[in-house]
């Protein structure tokens, strides 16, 4: 008889932000399409993006913890914590091992990417941005390979990187180099995006910059602002004051088709936000985050500032006049806001997950060839 056909099976562990979870849907939805079986190992807050994983996704919910927040007894038990929940996730993985275990960062990524190395699984990591985060540190001596989506990534002596670029999910790539429309008079939008960190300031200064564009502008303009739940409200509220048509809400969805529709994006430098921006190809205002580890904010929005496709304003110049000026800059030159959306597909990655898939496919020709 026959032995049965068992696809390839792959863990991939990511935290709970954005910037971890997309590029992780992204491997997701092609591995997926490429016959392998798939698990994702988050937390409870990662478990609030899955929505846009492939439904034959297996969701994995583990406990992490974090030295960064809680009381000193909270702290101390951190290391116990993370031990018990490597040790339960080898016991999972020697009933099931999975073929290769991939970790996108954030400490949801310790138990399946310790397990992992227990067990002398193969094992890789994606770093979204130039500077590793803190998990990607621990672990970059620790695996396989080490896969990059910002380059150059500055990385531990010894460990070299292989430059792949951010994945972006199936829903941006349909959009890849969607015809921009350049600003006129007639309907126009804005699309204002912060990471799940520091966006008040963004709620603090992009409504007013906005509602101080010259009348000709803004009885044309629609803006989409995503504020965090304790600032929408606010934000919403003085946007109706100053009469300005503009939709609020912590999350959206759809992020991709209003992307696809903006004349203009206003962002934080998170690299799954500035991959979007390039594959998509829009004109951006970029505030990088000015408390993120080793400013890799800033080193992430350098390539479309470089190309002529991003404006970027650092936090500490960050005022309403200066923002005004800025959305003025593209929303009043037609012909530049073009060459800017040109200019973001020029350094955009939209093969990024095809390279990253590759990757994860040597290892299992390693793995067979050493067996």
């Amino acid at each position: 008889m026959a032995e049965r056909y068992k696809p390839p099976y792959l863990v991939i562990a990511a935290g709970g932000t954005g910037g971890h979870m997309f590029p992780a849907q992204a491997l997701a939805e092609l591995m997926l399409r490429r016959g392998w079986r798939v698990t994702l190992s988050t937390d409870a807050r990662g478990a609030r993006y899955t929505g846009g994983f492939p439904h034959t996704t297996k969701i994995e919910q583990v406990s992490s913890a974090t030295f960064a927040r809680g009381s000193l007894m909270a702290k101390i038990a951190v290391p116990f914590r993370v031990l018990g929940g490597v040790l339960g996730m080898a016991l999972r993985m020697r009933r099931d091992p999975p073929d290769v275990v991939v970790g996108f960062g954030g400490y949801p990524s310790i138990p399946a990417l310790g397990a992992a190395w227990l067990l002398r699984l193969p094992r890789m990591i994606h770093e979204q941005n130039g500077v590793l985060g803190r998990v990607n540190q621990i672990f970059a001596t620790r695996v396989n390979t080490v896969a990059c989506g910002t380059w150059p990534t500055t990385l531990p002596d010894g460990v070299e990187g292989v430059p792949v670029g951010n994945p972006v999910r199936r829903a941006v790539q349909e959009r890849a180099g969607a015809s921009y429309i350049v600003p006129g008079e007639y309907p126009m939008s804005i699309l204002v995006i912060g990471g799940s960190q520091g966006a008040r300031i963004l709620s603090d200064v992009v409504p007013p910059a906005i509602a101080s564009l010259p009348m000709e502008v803004l009885q044309h303009l629609r803006v989409s602002h995503q504020a965090r739940d304790e600032d929408g409200q606010r934000v919403a509220d003085y946007y109706a004051e100053q009469g300005v048509d503009a939709d609020v809400q912590p999350f959206f969805h759809d992020i991709p088709s209003r992307m696809s529709e903006a004349q203009l994006v206003i962002s934080r430098s998170g690299a799954s936000s500035v991959a979007d921006i390039s594959v998509i190809g829009r004109p951006s205002i970029l505030i990088p985050f000015a408390a993120a580890t080793g400013d890799h904010q800033t080193a992430n929005a350098r390539a479309l500032v470089e190309a002529g496709a991003a404006i970027r304003i650092p936090e500490s110049k960050l005022t309403v006049e200066a923002l005004t000026d800025a959305i003025l800059a593209v929303l009043g030159n037609p012909r530049g806001a073009l060459q800017m959306s040109q200019a973001a597909m020029s350094v955009a990655h939209p093969e990024a997950a095809e390279a990253l898939g590759a990757l994860v496919e040597a290892l299992v020709e390693q793995k067979e060839q050493a067996e």
